[in-house]
């Protein structure tokens, strides 16, 4: 399930200081529901996360970031075991980035960035001028990057409305299942044209492009377990593995192979 409770878990091993932290996640491990007075882009280095909020969960793979601005509540949930990288930005940067949660593109030179603001120089040793003065241009072109980067269709909305709740649960339990959505309205009383229409008002979607989404969203925790891309398409609800290599390419970027073929080499997937 991608949205639900948060289960108790055991803490992260973390490394945190004024501007940054470091957090190794077991696969499954949650936070609890937080906000922070400023905002922050979060990348996961190795493994999988989702950032819950209000608006949504986002899956952050390895050529995404997200970026969550100040006082937004949220929690983070790891699928595969899992280094989460957490930068924080001054007003003054964080203006330039989006004012709502978002999932971002991350290039190759923002993931080297993201990548030595978040390493163990800033932790092991007390920061001499020349490396705090180091550090600000580096976030300053780090945001420069964030700035022009597109954002990523890789957000799947929260519904509000009961009926449509109903849905989600039941497809983020088995996303496999197949059920039109003329059927699934009938176990809930609502029409499908009723349906159809609430997925277009409330979360500006189909049906099933709001299913492919969390059928994408599934195959990439599977994929972060190590399993082939056969059995994570299955598992997902597609008939066959080309239709989900398709489906997975449009909306990730890349192949589910290459994917998990460079996740296992610690590379962004467009490297």
């Amino acid at each position: 399930m991608l949205v639900g409770r948060q289960l108790s878990q055991p803490d992260p091993v973390s490394r945190l200081w004024a501007s940054g932290g470091v957090h190794l996640w077991s696969s499954g491990g949650t936070s609890s529901a937080h906000a922070h007075p400023r905002g922050h882009v979060v990348y996961a280095a190795s493994g999988v996360l989702s950032v819950h909020t209000e608006a949504g969960t986002s899956i952050v793979p390895a050529n995404r970031a997200a970026w969550t601005p100040a006082g937004f509540m949220h929690y983070h949930r790891a699928h595969g075991n899992t280094d989460m990288r957490i930068l924080f930005l001054p007003p003054s940067l964080a203006r330039l980035i989006p004012a709502h949660p978002a999932v971002l593109t991350v290039s190759g030179l923002a993931r080297e960035a993201l990548l030595s603001l978040t390493g163990p120089s800033n932790y092991e040793r007390p920061a001499s001028a020349h490396d705090r003065a180091a550090r600000d241009r580096l976030r300053r072109v780090l945001v420069d990057e964030l700035h022009e980067a597109r954002e990523q269709p890789l957000q799947l909305p929260e519904p509000r409305d009961d009926r449509l709740q109903a849905i989600a649960r039941r497809l983020y339990a088995d996303p496999a299942d197949n059920t039109p959505l003329a059927g699934l309205g009938q176990r809930i009383g609502a029409s499908g044209r009723t349906l159809s229409r609430l997925f277009h008002d409330e979360l500006g979607m189909t049906f099933y492009e709001w299913r492919t989404q969390v059928r994408v969203f599934h195959a990439l925790i599977l994929l972060a377990d190590g399993h082939d891309t056969t059995r994570v398409a299955l598992a997902c609800g597609w008939s066959n593995p080309s239709s989900f290599i398709t489906a997975f390419t449009n909306l990730i970027g890349t192949t589910p192979g290459r994917y998990q073929a460079n996740r296992r080499n610690n590379k962004g997937p467009n490297e």
